[in-house]
């Protein structure tokens, strides 16, 4: 890859990088503020959080689903839509419901708006009014958990209370204002224990590490083997064997991993506040440009073996300089797929351009960046584990909320979140959403599998003593675990390298020291005497006591 295009590549993949979220959860389903910790649960509120299907009818007719949470006080959600009254939708009057209706309700659901009496106070009144139900609409776009406060006892009501979006309020209040009749149904079915989606998600990071890591490894001994064969006759005027490095590779020292912390923690609190319309459009500007290089880079590879001679041929162009004709067939094909999906990226069916893109960006970065050794691979995992335990959790009690989710999710930008994140659509999940993993808990990992590769391929070994199986194990099995912490903390957010920074890590130190290589990973990385062999008697199967005759 030559330089120009390598710096192309570079400034669109670096603020992926830099943005390495750990959010693998459903997206806008699940936005619900407000931690209860100063209200526990007590007798007659000790409900649990969940989201409330609100289905309307107008005249007769069905119209659109809204999402809310029901409180933790009141009777709880019917879970199946069958088991669900229907019921006709009112208007409270007074608007905030903190003082008895004009009218009885009849069994109907009342519709009232936050504020000037406590969550209980409203549900009280719209129980004794003969309410079946009520909808409080809150002042934020926001879900809002509903507690009981503190020093409330005797809490005694029977009937359900959700809380509902302002925008979903609003639409409500627009639907009883313009129409003769509107009725609803209030339900919260369950999500399944374990999403189709999770699952395809592990696979597609697996399949990204173990495609990335294979083509490093083919690429680093092809390379050895051409400047083995180059060298092969002026042996004795290569000094140091070991620093022949594949042509576009850059390998990481320890100084640039930990400035990789500090630098991306910067770029996340800028992007943090600087969160809005115009700076989504950007990233997404960045992301086709690392997209459309990444898919050229895996095509043209992957081509080149068929078409050898469009390959190696190369036309001048001006400003860039040789570029393959292969390239040049294949560039606008990557263009215009990027450019299609920026265009359709809010359709339904955009997360699989997303996630070719992604996945191909990846790719590539994996194939041009390396680590050297054990030790630089330790550090830049461990500043990103710091990074990501600090952004996740601690960032909340300097910014009161957790700037890597909202980052995430997108908050205040009108978007659905940043692209720099693979998705898959939650087919059977009745609430719908995305599970999502961002590039850098793929991308990170990946550097230190691809490495556990490359070190067994030039140290000859074979698969089960070697590095790289044990490794990808371990990967699959922190992954694994990201999901199931994330299910039992209820969907919030997990930083996935707190799971996988530890066994990808713990199994290399753990097999390196019982195999007595921990010093040479450590230090030297990439076996020295591999790689003499290789450079001064080419690749081929004899042994090493014949190459030593010799």
């Amino acid at each position: 890859m030559d330089s120009p295009k390598k710096a192309v590549l570079f400034l669109s993949l670096y603020a992926a990088i830099l943005l390495v979220l750990k959010n693998p959860c459903t997206v806008r389903a699940s936005d619900i503020v407000h931690d209860d910790d100063s209200a526990p649960k007590k007798p007659g509120c000790e409900n649990d959080f969940v989201l409330v299907k609100v289905q309307t009818w107008v005249d007769g007719k069905e119209d659109r689903e809204l999402v809310g949470v029901g409180a933790r006080f009141g009777t709880p959600v019917v879970s199946k839509e069958k088991n669900a009254n229907y019921s006709r939708l009112t208007l409270s009057d007074p608007r905030d419901c903190c003082s008895p209706p004009k009218k009885k309700l009849a069994g109907d659901v009342i519709v009232v708006q936050r504020g000037h009496c406590k969550f209980t106070t409203k549900a009280n009144v719209a129980q004794a009014a003969g309410a079946s139900a009520v909808l409080i609409i809150n002042n934020q776009k926001e879900l809002y958990k509903m507690v009981c406060e503190p020093d409330e006892t005797d809490i005694d009501i029977h009937i359900p209370a959700v809380m509902i979006p302002q925008d979903a309020g609003i639409s409500l209040e627009k639907m009883l204002l313009t129409n003769s009749s509107v009725s609803v149904q209030l339900y919260s079915p369950r999500r399944p224990v374990v999403d189709i989606a999770e699952v395809f998600l592990w696979l597609i990071a697996l399949g990204t590490i173990l495609c990335a890591s294979y083509w490093s490894a083919w690429s680093a001994r092809e390379a050895t083997i051409e400047q083995a064969k180059l060298l092969k006759d002026a042996s004795d005027e290569l000094e140091n064997p070991k620093d022949v490095r594949s042509s576009g590779v850059v390998e990481i020292s320890t100084t640039s991993a930990i400035l990789f912390a500090v630098l991306a923690s910067g770029f996340l609190v800028l992007t943090y506040k600087l969160m809005s319309t115009w700076f989504i459009e950007l990233l997404v500007a960045l992301f086709c440009i690392g997209g459309a290089e990444g898919l050229q880079t895996c095509l043209v590879a992957l081509l080149s073996r068929v078409f050898k001679s469009a390959a190696e041929s190369y036309a001048k162009i001006p400003l860039i300089g040789a570029v393959s004709y292969l390239t040049l067939a294949v560039s606008p094909f990557c263009i215009t797929f990027a450019a299609v999906w920026a265009v359709y990226r809010n359709a339904s069916f955009a997360w699989i351009g997303q996630d070719i893109l992604g996945i191909t960006l990846i790719i590539t970065v994996l194939q041009i960046v390396r680590i050297p050794n054990l030790k630089v691979g330790t550090v830049i995992l461990s500043c990103a584990l710091f990074y990501d335990i600090f952004w996740v959790f601690i960032s909340k009690m300097m910014f009161h909320e957790s700037v890597m989710i909202v980052v995430a999710r997108g908050d205040k930008s009108g978007e659905d979140g940043i692209p720099m994140l693979l998705k898959f659509p939650r087919m059977f999940d009745p609430w719908g959403g995305y599970s999502i993993i961002g590039f850098g808990d793929i991308l990170l990992p990946g550097l230190i599998e691809a490495f556990s590769l490359r070190y067994d391929w030039l140290g000859k070994k074979n698969l089960r003593a070697g590095y790289f199986i044990w490794e990808m194990f371990a990967y699959g099995l922190g992954l694994l675990v990201t999901y199931v912490a994330l299910n039992l903390m209820d969907g919030h957010g997990q930083p996935a390298l707190l799971y996988i920074v530890p066994f990808t890590l713990g199994t290399f130190f753990m097999l390196g020291r019982k195999r007595g290589d921990l010093k040479s990973l450590w230090s030297r990385g990439e076996p020295e005497r591999a790689c003499h062999h290789l450079l001064l008697y080419g690749h081929d199967s004899r042994s090493d006591e014949q190459n030593q005759e010799k």
